[in-house]
């Protein structure tokens, strides 16, 4: 039976008059109901068959009703991915990490959702929803733990520390969801949950085995942040097992975790096939029914997969009952209705209705887009100013290396499509035609010698024509990255995905060792998703920029880079270890000797190094000493430009706590606080941090987050303690025990 619904307004002098009426088929199709009425209405009026379909991600139009299909399945780690339009693609998800922007990954997120909106809203218009990689769910931000520099995932992450990744995850998730009151822009999803980092080539069956000091002083800090304070409306739960559960069906951290403690009200989809995994990978489960009632019993209430169709059997034979797939769907309509989804784009109530495309590759996402290149520009080493490049002395650049003119690198994994990709090579004949020429030889591919290619001495006897080489070296996504897409698993160094070696393919070394006999300054730009160890690189190069995956504007940002345009300022967000052998066997999930929290050899580039062309000076501003537990405390701190360039500097925050009198596990420092800031030459800036007792807490090995009596010490500067400008003050902490759950 159709229900005539009509809306009223109030007009001036409070005169209750009708407007236009408008007919509506059912309640749930009128957007001045309230959401929750809605929701339970279109619940109401579904059959059971019609329910576990929509509870996939590849969910069907209910044509009876008027409901439109739709698909959950959507990208959006570092642009709108996946998609034959032309869009705007960032740097890849470690680059943006290294910049320690906050605002500016902020900015870029609300730019990338503008396009997806674009994309979404022409649909919903035309009546064409449903389509993949249309939708505005995006499964991004990855919040997982880039532990070990060999996963060839860590790529899509935001680095090896708990709290820079939280608080560059939060920042993704606020500029995709937008900030209305009741409509949400897109849908950000927290992955993968919990304890994913590799291996790649086992992650189906993997168990990972993890006590509750790590899960929580690590593992976890990330997701807890972007579910508790960012207010995530998504979360994805991974491939493997913790502690012999599917994460998919594992009521810890589905039930316990997330939805008790947590307070999480959005929806949890599987991973691409997770749900298969439980009875023919992972062997916990009988069946594929028994899988799929249980993955909804302990909280997965979509599956990206092909399975879930089999909760009606599972129904009908009381291992679940229908109410327990109403629970699911209540929180998978709730996404739909706050897109605007069933609002027919009803721009009146939405206001990111009104989204067109003219934002597709505007000019302000571009340059928003070659401002992240830039700032994720990691300057490791530059031996007696080499850079930047001085053109009133070069008349001759060798540009030689599998990067340099290879468009597909800067893009990275889960990518866009740019209209222009401006490779390094683009990017120097454009900014130098005329004055400078650019004599340029691809000299090798990333692992082995050119097909009838000129030899190693022939390449060096052209460059050292040359008044300085630059070489662009490193990988790309063909050989670090996700089981299955990285298809150079058969190549030394690498296996499905991951790396085995933290090393430069050797047939680069190979011809770098050449270019270095000819004399000429060596100039290295590394492009890649992880670190290299750059033992023989560190030695013998002149200068070293880490520029990761670009993206579409990464060649003018390298360019800049060089020449001094911009000054570099981006900081490493994972360790360089000096060898294969610091690192502990993939498979060994502890965090005892990994990353900077817990390692205790010598590294080569610290987490939180960067170098610059100009150089800054730090005076402490006068603080308190003693603070109460259960209080914040202020510190300041005065940043001078007192070199000759403007540039930007990231001030960062470190804790280090006393071990005296415990036997408590604890970092060996960690980061609480981080702000990238501009100088101009000779300016001066006061940097504040306020530190919360959540910051100056403590994981016991129970898992409890505790702020104790006792001693720490501030760190303040340009990086780590042992390698920063930073100055060293104590903190005295005095009272009772102050929990935090």
């Amino acid at each position: 039976m159709k229900t005539k619904i009509v809306t009223y307004g109030i007009l001036f002098f409070c005169n209750l008059i009708p407007l236009q009426a408008k007919d509506y088929d059912y309640p749930f199709q009128n957007p001045s109901l309230p959401v929750e009425e809605r929701v339970e209405d279109l619940i109401s009026r579904l059959t059971l068959s019609e329910k576990v379909q929509m509870m996939k991600h590849q969910s069907p139009a209910v044509e009876r009703l008027g409901v439109p299909a739709y698909n959950w399945w959507n990208e959006a780690l570092h642009g709108v991915a996946r998609t034959s339009e032309k869009v705007t693609v960032f740097p890849q998800a470690i680059g943006m990490a290294a910049t320690f922007d906050t605002e500016a990954l902020e900015k870029a997120a609300g730019m990338i959702s503008e396009e997806g909106r674009a994309l979404f809203n022409e649909d919903v218009r035309e009546g064409k929803t449903g389509t993949i990689y249309r939708g505005l769910t995006y499964w991004t931000p990855n919040v997982n733990i880039f532990r070990d520099p060999r996963w060839g995932r860590g790529q899509e992450t935001y680095g090896e520390d708990p709290y820079l990744t939280a608080k560059m995850g939060s920042a993704m998730v606020r500029g995709l969801e937008g900030d209305d009151p009741v409509y949400l822009k897109a849908v950000a999803c927290a992955k993968h949950y919990a304890v994913h980092s590799g291996p790649e080539h086992n992650r189906h069956s993997f168990n990972a085995e993890v006590d509750a000091y790590d899960l929580w002083d690590t593992y976890l800090p990330a997701f807890r942040e972007l579910v508790v304070k960012a207010k995530v409306h998504g979360v994805m739960c991974a491939y493997n097992r913790l502690d012999g559960q599917p994460c998919c069906g594992n009521n810890e951290i589905l039930q316990n975790i997330l939805r008790y403690q947590w307070k999480f009200n959005g929806y949890v989809t599987s991973d691409c096939g997770a749900i298969n995994d439980f009875a023919h990978n992972h062997k916990t489960h009988a069946d594929d029914m028994l899988a799929v009632s249980d993955a909804v019993l302990n909280g997965t209430d979509l599956e990206c997969g092909n399975l879930y169709q089999l909760l009606e059997q599972g129904v009908n034979k009381g291992y679940l009952s229908e109410k327990d797939i109403n629970v699911s769907l209540k929180r998978l309509f709730t996404i739909l209705f706050k897109i605007g989804l069933f609002d027919g784009g009803d721009m009146s109530r939405n206001p990111y209705f009104s989204i067109g495309r003219e934002v597709l590759e505007c000019p302000a996402h571009k340059a928003q887009a070659y401002e992240m290149a830039c700032k994720s520009m990691v300057l490791l080493k530059n031996e007696k100013n080499t850079l930047p490049l001085d053109l009133k002395k070069l008349k001759r650049i060798a540009l030689i290396g599998p990067n340099a003119d290879d468009p597909q690198t800067l893009l990275a994994n889960y990518y866009g499509t740019p209209s222009e990709i401006i490779t390094p090579l683009k990017s120097l004949q454009r900014r130098l035609e005329g004055k400078v020429e650019i004599d340029y030889m691809k000299g090798v591919d990333h692992v082995k010698k050119l097909d009838d290619g000129p030899s190693f001495q022939e390449i060096a006897d052209r460059a050292k024509q040359s008044d300085v080489i630059v070489f662009v070296s490193g990988i790309n996504a063909n050989y670090e990255g996700e089981a299955g897409d990285a298809g150079a698993g058969g190549f030394a160094g690498f296996a499905s995905g991951d790396r085995t070696t933290l090393q430069l393919p050797q047939v680069q070394l190979d011809l770098l060792k050449e270019l270095k006999k000819t004399g000429r300054p060596l100039i290295i730009v590394n492009m890649s998703g992880s670190v290299m160890s750059f033992e023989w690189e560190s030695q013998h190069a002149d200068a070293i920029i880490q520029a990761w995956y670009g993206g579409q504007s990464a060649g003018d940002a390298i360019t800049d880079v060089l020449l001094g345009i911009y000054n570099p300022s981006g900081r490493m967000p994972l360790t360089t270890y000096m060898k294969d052998e610091d690192l502990p066997a993939m498979e060994d999930y502890s965090m005892s000797n990994r990353t900077y929290r817990y390692f205790r050899g010598q590294v080569r580039y610290p987490f939180g190094y960067g170098l610059s062309y100009t150089s800054f000076k730090y005076e402490v501003c006068p603080a308190d000493t003693v603070v109460e537990t259960g209080k914040p405390i202020t510190y300041s701190v005065k940043v001078t430009n007192t070199g000759k360039r403007d540039g930007d500097e990231v001030v960062q925050l470190y804790v280090s706590h006393s071990k005296q009198g415990t036997t408590e596990r604890m970092p060996l420092c960690a980061l609480k606080g981080f702000k990238r800031i501009s100088l101009k030459k000779g300016e001066s800036k006061i940097v504040s941090f306020v530190l919360s007792p959540e910051d100056l807490a403590l994981v016991a090995s129970s898992g409890i987050l505790r702020e104790k009596a006792g001693k720490a010490d501030i760190y303040i500067g340009g990086g780590q303690p042992q390698q920063s400008q930073g100055v060293f003050y104590p903190l005295c902490i005095k009272g009772d025990v102050f929990q935090i759950n």
